[in-house]
């Protein structure tokens, strides 16, 4: 049986709909919340997934775990072990790949499409696509980005963050957006996230984030599902 491992940073942002995909296709799925566990036992699982959370992954000084966190990713990616990262996940990656990770121009928070570049298209997120070159609206929740790793290959891009998508290799994936989410739980993400979101626009952000997700989540489920498979079985998974 396959094993996949998810590192987790806050308790809310999960994989999502990914975790009926991977049950599915028979992987024993566990969680490990990073903040108070180490992650050692995750180093030689089947797949990885680095999840989201509200901290930069540059910041050990504060978070001291996530330098036990990055070593980990760094071994799994010289071992050439399939990794997925979304969000923060996405971020570390990047720092493990030699990559800066920084404050962008703003932050992004809301639904809406990327841009795939003709790689992106051409690999397991062309599932996503509605037409040529833009995806259906994801769920965007980040104010960092990261300079594309040296030797990746950028996948999908917005106005605001140029490196939304980068692959290194078939087996190591990063996502800045969220395509995980289920519609049915981001209520959750709206109350942990509530500080972030009245700091931005007030409560007008929750509910126009809650309308968003009325209108774009149900439709991404289905191409979030049939991405991931693809995915997976191009990192031979």
């Amino acid at each position: 049986m396959m094993r996949t491992v998810a590192l987790r940073h806050v308790a809310f942002e999960d994989l999502g709909s990914f975790e009926r995909v991977l049950r599915a296709r028979g992987h024993a799925v566990s969680y490990l919340d990073v903040p108070e566990s180490p992650c050692v036992e995750a180093e030689h699982a089947d797949l990885l997934v680095i999840l989201g959370g509200p901290i930069g992954a540059y910041e050990e000084e504060a978070y001291p775990f996530l330098s036990g966190e990055l070593g980990l990713i760094e071994r799994r990616l010289r071992a050439l072990r399939p990794t997925l990262g979304i969000c923060l996940g996405a971020q570390l990656i990047a720092r493990a790949l030699g990559a800066r990770v920084y404050p962008g121009p703003e932050p992004e928070i809301g639904w809406k499409p990327v841009s795939l570049t003709s790689a992106g298209v051409a690999s397991p997120l062309g599932e996503l696509a509605v037409d040529a070159t833009s995806t259906a609206a994801v769920l965007h929740w980040h104010g960092d980005t990261f300079d594309l790793p040296s030797g990746a290959t950028l996948l999908a891009s917005t106005s605001v963050c140029a490196h939304q998508a980068f692959a290194a290799g078939p087996r190591v994936l990063g996502l800045q957006f969220h395509v995980e989410v289920e519609p049915t739980r981001v209520e959750s993400w709206l109350v942990g996230h509530t500080a972030e979101l009245r700091a931005l626009r007030g409560l007008s952000a929750v509910h126009d984030l809650r309308a968003e997700t009325q209108r774009f989540g149900p439709g991404l489920v289905q191409r979030a599902e049939r991405f991931l498979s693809g995915w997976l079985d191009a990192a031979g998974l």
